[in-house]
């Protein structure tokens, strides 16, 4: 795509103002009284895929679906001169694509008359976002699930085991499996109860600024040495990330069960890889509940595989409490990660397609410039 942007008119202010627009992450399009579309950002060229002088060769409506309510947005606003919003507006079509879901944002141009802006928010990562709400959620109803199961399960699991074993010492050879298997269900059971009380520990996590390339070396060699030992693991990292506010054990819990994950799904591939990426993506910011405080989430992490993918109808399950695609899997995995990550106020999320798949960690910087393990990052950018 060419950043040949065509010259914003005099009223939008110049260079300055073609800077700013440009760097804003969201498409926006000036429509003038004709319906011609009279600057687009590099954005908008992204999204409607065609630099900014190709649009300008033609109206809005030449671009969207056909009787979308767009159209009837920009007569409203010329109408009343007066902003409009506009949510989960369906602009999907062969020329945009499909699952092109936005939310818009339309104003009038007061200095030309008849001229409007248009921003568009695609949705993809608003619903992802509700999306991890909901797994928070979900972490929160195991949490209470769990505190249950300690106190009202294990107790008469005990005194079922023991009655099991004293039956064991007195029945027939033939009947002595049987007991064997109440013992051997009642442990499994127990067990099953130990990993979920990790979801009823609410204390706050004790945190520090942590170099992230140093838990990724670590989290590869542990998987080099034992699961993944077989598989080729690549990296692509920005050696100039700050430091994660985070702890760093459960980061290594939450990329050592992303990892093993990667590599159950790629399985004995011949060409089986798995690649972890960091990178800074400004501009994801999220609301506190109960303030006016936002935190930002600039630091990316990825665990990428070419494995068979996840399948469609479980993707946005992924994250929930017994929700496994594994044939003997307790579906806990994924919603252990999503609480931790939940717990330092981040965000996670699976993107799956074309036999690409990618847990994408979202998490907000250290303010404090020093680091945890100030060691130098020993890799830079794609290892071969």
């Amino acid at each position: 795509m060419t950043k040949d942007t065509t010259s914003p008119p005099d009223h939008l202010g110049g260079t300055v103002a073609m800077a700013v627009l440009n760097a804003i992450q969201n498409p926006v399009v000036m429509v003038d009284e004709s319906g011609f579309i009279a600057f687009a950002n590099w954005e908008a060229e992204a999204f409607f895929g065609a630099s900014a002088s190709h649009l300008a060769r033609y109206r809005i409506s030449t671009f969207i679906p056909f009787g979308s309510p767009l159209l009837a947005l920009i007569d409203q606003v010329r109408e009343r001169k007066a902003p409009v919003n506009e949510y989960r507006v369906d602009l999907s079509s062969p020329r945009l694509g499909q699952d092109k879901l936005v939310d818009l944002y339309v104003a009038p141009v007061l200095s030309e008359p008849g001229a409007v802006v248009i921003v568009f928010q695609e949705r993809s990562m608003a619903d992802k976002i509700d999306r991890q709400l909901t797994h928070r959620a979900a972490a929160r109803s195991v949490t209470g699930l769990a505190s249950m199961l300690a106190h009202e399960i294990k107790n008469p699991l005990s005194g079922i085991r023991g009655a099991a074993q004293l039956l064991e010492q007195s029945v027939i050879d033939d009947d002595r499996a049987l007991t064997r298997l109440i013992c051997d269900e009642t442990d499994r059971i127990v067990s099953l109860v130990d990993r979920m009380e990790v979801f009823s520990d609410e204390r706050p996590v004790d945190r520090m600024p942590v170099n992230i390339h140093s838990v990724l070396d670590h989290v590869k060699a542990v998987a080099k040495a034992g699961f993944a030992r077989n598989l080729r693991i690549t990296e692509s990292y920005d050696p100039s990330l700050p430091a994660v506010y985070a702890n760093r054990d459960q980061l290594v819990q939450v990329f050592l069960n992303l990892v093993k994950n990667a590599a159950e799904a790629v399985g004995d591939r011949p060409d089986g890889e798995i690649m972890l990426t960091t990178a800074y993506r400004p501009g994801i910011r999220l609301s506190v509940a109960g303030t006016r405080e936002k935190i930002s989430l600039p630091l990316e992490f990825c665990v990428h595989d070419n494995g068979p993918g996840v399948p469609a109808d479980l993707l946005p399950h992924l994250f929930d409490p017994f929700i496994t695609t594994k044939t003997n899997g307790s579906g806990l995995g994924l919603a252990l990660v999503a609480k931790i990550i939940g717990d330092h106020g981040g965000i996670i999320e699976c993107d799956s397609q074309n036999s690409r798949t990618t847990f994408r960690v979202l998490m907000p910087a250290s303010k404090d410039a020093s680091l945890e393990d100030a060691s130098s990052v020993s890799s830079t950018g794609p290892s071969r």
